[in-house]
């Protein structure tokens, strides 16, 4: 088996005002990575967009149809300062919970050993009835609940390294006891949410903050003694990660000092995790990254490592 490649062209037609971070071009920093070398060769797949009920796994079927109602025929809406609509966003984001939900379907059905949905929008900042921070449906929670869902997995580990906090997350799964979500990321920083003490009803939010001015030793750190020992003892049948590449230090959103070759260290780490209790079904979801060089190398990093232990 193989890693499997999830993309759409339709990812490019969301689009954002000028200047704006979240940017089509982040996509064609990410399709060029894919395109060299081993990369270039690993199958893709163009996932289907999503059905309002599997987007209704994460959240409320009226604020869907509220959000769907909002997409402009022509121009850009404004959710919010950040969060930005154009006539292709809605395509591209049920598209991106597509991307999310059929690469679960083929790793845990075999026919991939391991899956990157390069998508966008991201979502791990999409609260359960509410879109910003770039995000409009949260593909991790989604994905984690398809797979219980239509997989009937028992219990779903989420590992969120983008330099964000993942609010959404930690919002839909806050009294989930069978979806672990594990975060690291700059503190304080947007949104604001992700202190250690912020630990769900049942204990399986795991918040790992780091400081401005933090490196990959510290990043590892975090992983070795917060995350990984946790994941340990849940034992998840699926680990999910949420890969924003906005921690690595071109990054102008965020002061982590994060390299290319950090990102491909946890790629490993995870992989290990999921090898010893899940058949090594691990699925990653494209989140933030916003210096197109950074994006890129570390995309081909994290991609590489999923490649090589396929």
């Amino acid at each position: 088996m193989t890693t499997l490649i999830l993309h759409h062209p339709a990812t490019l037609e969301h689009r954002t005002p000028d200047g704006h971070p979240e940017r089509p071009d982040r996509i064609r920093a990410v399709e060029a990575a894919l395109a060299e070398g081993a990369l270039a060769a690993l199958p893709r797949r163009q996932p289907a967009a999503a059905a309002l009920d599997t987007v209704a796994l994460a959240h409320p079927r009226e604020w869907i149809e509220t959000l769907l109602a909002a997409s402009p025929a022509d121009g850009l809406f404004a959710v919010d300062g950040d969060t930005i609509m154009s006539p292709g966003t809605l395509e591209a984001a049920l598209r991106g919970v597509g991307g999310a939900t059929e690469a679960v379907d083929a790793v845990v059905t075999g026919t991939a050993s391991n899956a990157f949905s390069a998508m966008r929008p991201p979502g791990h900042h999409a609260e359960r009835t509410r879109a910003m921070g770039f995000c409009f449906f949260n593909n991790a929670a989604i994905a984690a609940r398809h797979a219980q869902a239509r997989h009937g997995l028992d219990r779903v580990a989420i590992v969120d390294w983008d330099v964000h906090h993942g609010n959404g997350t930690q919002d839909i799964l806050w009294d989930d006891p069978t979806v672990m979500y594990c975060s690291t990321h700059q503190m304080p920083l947007y949104p604001g949410t992700g202190a250690t003490r912020e630990r769900g009803d049942h204990d399986t939010i795991v918040n790992a903050p780091l400081r401005p001015g933090d490196d990959g030793e510290s990043f590892r750190e975090a992983f070795e003694t917060a995350i990984l020992p946790r994941l340990e003892r849940f034992a998840p049948d699926l680990v999910i990660v949420s890969a924003g590449f906005d921690a690595h230090r071109r990054d102008p959103l965020a002061d982590l000092r994060l390299e290319a070759e950090d990102f491909a260290w946890a790629t490993r780490a995870l992989l290990a995790v999921a090898r010893r209790h899940a058949g090594g079904r691990l699925v990653s979801l494209l989140e933030g990254g916003y210096d197109l060089q950074a994006l890129g190398q570390s995309v081909a990093a994290h991609v590489g490592v999923l490649a090589e232990e396929a």
